[in-house]
């Protein structure tokens, strides 16, 4: 027997209905009591088996991804990426951009393809963002302001983005938007204290101040995929997907702008991380990987995760450095240690998402995604 929101994604899938009125079509009927009932001539053996088989059964991955939704996606997606690369070698970027928004109008509007939407949308940006570098670096000064650069690097892609993702609504696109939103606003406030501090370069001159200013920007960008990701607890609408893009980039963003407190000397000398780290300095960045894991874990988002998982290779590493290990003992035993946490939190996500969970106040649990 298929379920309801089997159903409801295979009517969106045939383009009967848009993936997000399959996805909000789902808790509506849910909650007026509409479900698929078992056919009449079904024995009471036969449905108990099918009980039983339901219990058993695993719920559902609340992280799942719906941008593939079958090998029909994938190819498809694959013929967009050889056509693509075609007229980028033949023509330029400027030829390809009406390229792009014919393939959007017939794959994304009218047959609603998840897969190569993600695609198109990544094609849109970067030939937007190069058009835009090969302008500047035909018209404008080479010695301008890098910040004033950055700038107007970026300006184009929170302007363009805004269209793109009205006319096709792809998830990504909104995402997109703001991390491009996020960039100019980043890119003016330092434009301006440049200006204001009569400083050639802020960042270097001032580093605690710029550090702060990148964490806000990063928690703003966090609440901004909190607010979507808890107007949708069970995460069946289009707001989880956008929550789901928006984290991808939150994750690494609130892990690297907090490390910039620990290591404000190499971020004053545009060599943030590198060189060799001495105990406290990799013991604080596994600090701060265990406590973004930790908030993946309650919020259910595997990103936070894997955004964590090269700056704790490299903690790893230095740890075993600044113990006097041999070269050729502490990379392979620092990547069996990344290894062994990757596969022990994948396996066991549920419960330590269970224990996570524990100590939170129950009207905070009821609006995060339910325990599996």
């Amino acid at each position: 027997m298929q379920s309801l929101k089997s159903v409801l994604d295979g009517a969106a899938g045939e383009g009967i209905i848009s993936a997000g009125q399959a996805g909000a079509l789902l808790p509506y009927m849910e909650a007026r009591g509409v479900f698929l009932r078992e056919p009449p001539e079904a024995d009471a053996v036969d449905i108990a088996g099918r009980a039983e088989a339901r219990a058993i059964a695993p719920v559902e991955d609340t992280e799942a991804p719906r941008f593939v939704r079958g090998f029909h996606d994938v190819l498809i997606t694959i013929g967009v990426a050889i056509v693509m690369a075609g007229v980028l070698g033949i023509g330029s970027v400027l030829a390809a951009l009406p390229v792009i928004v014919i393939l959007a109008e017939i794959l994304v509007k009218r047959q609603r393809l998840a897969l190569p939407a993600v695609l198109l949308t990544v094609l849109y940006v970067y030939c937007i963002f190069v058009a835009v570098m090969l302008a500047y670096d035909a018209y404008l000064d080479g010695q301008a302001d890098p910040y004033l650069r950055f700038l107007l690097v970026v300006l184009p892609l929170a302007v363009l983005l805004p269209p793109f993702y009205w006319r096709y609504r792809i998830p990504l696109s909104l995402s997109l938007w703001f991390l491009s939103l996020a960039a100019v606003a980043l890119g003016a406030v330092f434009l301006a204290l440049t200006r204001l501090a009569g400083s050639a370069d802020f960042i270097a001159d001032r580093p605690m101040i710029s550090a702060a200013i990148f964490l806000a920007a990063a928690l703003s960008l966090y609440a901004v995929a909190m607010s979507y990701d808890l107007s949708d607890r069970f995460r069946v609408s289009r707001r989880s997907d956008i929550a789901f893009w928006l984290h991808l980039v939150t994750a690494p963003a609130l892990l690297y702008s907090t490390l910039a407190f620990v290591f404000l000397g190499d971020l004053a000398n545009n060599t943030l991380f590198s060189g060799s780290k001495g105990l406290p300095e990799a013991l604080a960045v596994v600090a701060v990987v265990v406590v973004l894991m930790g908030i993946g874990l309650v919020i259910d988002r595997r990103a936070f995760v894997t955004s964590g998982l090269l700056s704790l290779g490299l903690a790893t590493a230095s740890l075993f450095k600044h113990m006097e290990a041999p070269p050729q003992s502490y990379v392979f035993l620092t990547l069996l240690i990344v290894g062994l946490v990757v596969l022990t939190i994948g396996i066991g996500w549920p419960h330590f998402r269970r224990w996570a969970m524990a100590p939170l106040p129950i009207p905070l649990r009821e609006r995060l995604p339910p325990l599996r």
